[in-house]
């Protein structure tokens, strides 16, 4: 008799979950699975619940009600680290980075654990060749390289963004979330980082709420689109640019991709 094939699990499944501050309900049995490599798009008017939706799947919230797993593992309530340390990270919409450490210096520090060196601080971290190499090849990849040796905080607003996604994927998570990584910037800026999300995504499942409905159609594979905390279409960038649910949701304007 032939095994009946075995089906990975979604990178992110996320069943009936629900979350409350006080008497208001934000997240309102959201459902949803996103599998493998896959790049998906999170969209929604202002208010949506969209970073409470992203602050629940990564931990910083815990849920009123419903479960979240990742790789198939239930993460649920547990704390940001430990969600981490499972293979998940995430970016913020404020940047998140050490502006009086070097660039360098930055994406070391993001290395540690995923390199073994947890709380061993007897290491000599400036002398490890495999950690320093590590790192000069994720500067490489975000273009930092010239930039190595500067404080962080003297980057431009989008070198600081590039930053903070190579920090994002510097600990070798497989599932990158990204908090509206274009926002603020120019059209220029926004055209340099979508191109560095999709080479550094490759491979990884890649899950980001944005506003710019430019970066989403040329960069997601599916999206959804949530309107008050509920989940009212999810598809293609094509199925979901002619849902009629979503045109209203938008003031009853037909979304476009530029």
């Amino acid at each position: 008799m032939t095994a009946a094939p075995t089906t990975a699990p979604a990178a992110l499944r996320i069943e009936g979950l629900r979350k409350s501050f006080g008497p208001t309900e934000i997240i309102r049995g959201v459902d949803l699975s996103i599998e493998a490599g896959e790049r998906h798009a999170i969209i929604g008017p202002n208010g949506a619940g969209k970073s409470t939706l992203f602050n629940l799947v990564t931990g910083r919230y815990a849920p009123s009600a419903g479960s979240v797993f990742l790789n198939g593992q239930e993460i649920s309530g547990l704390p940001p680290f430990r969600i981490n340390r499972m293979g998940l990270s995430r970016s913020f919409q404020i940047t998140n980075i050490f502006p009086r450490m070097t660039v360098f210096e930055n994406v070391r520090c993001s290395l540690l654990w995923a390199r073994g060196y947890r709380y061993s601080f007897w290491h000599m971290v400036g002398r490890s060749r495999e950690l320093t190499e590590a790192t000069e090849e994720i500067l490489a990849q975000i273009n930092l390289t010239a930039r190595r040796d500067l404080p962080a905080g003297v980057l431009s607003y989008a070198e600081q963004r590039a930053l903070e996604i190579g920090i994002t994927m510097a600990g070798g998570a497989s599932v990158i979330m990204l908090d509206e990584p274009t926002a603020g910037m120019s059209h220029s800026e926004t055209d340099h980082i979508v191109e560095l999300i999709r080479r550094v995504t490759e491979g990884r499942t890649l899950v980001m709420v944005e506003h710019d409905m430019g970066v989403v159609f040329g960069l997601a594979d599916r999206i959804s689109v949530l309107v008050y905390g509920e989940i009212i279409a999810t598809g293609s960038p094509e199925e979901v640019r002619a849902n009629p649910k979503v045109q209203e949701a938008y003031l009853g304007t037909t979304l476009e991709a530029g």
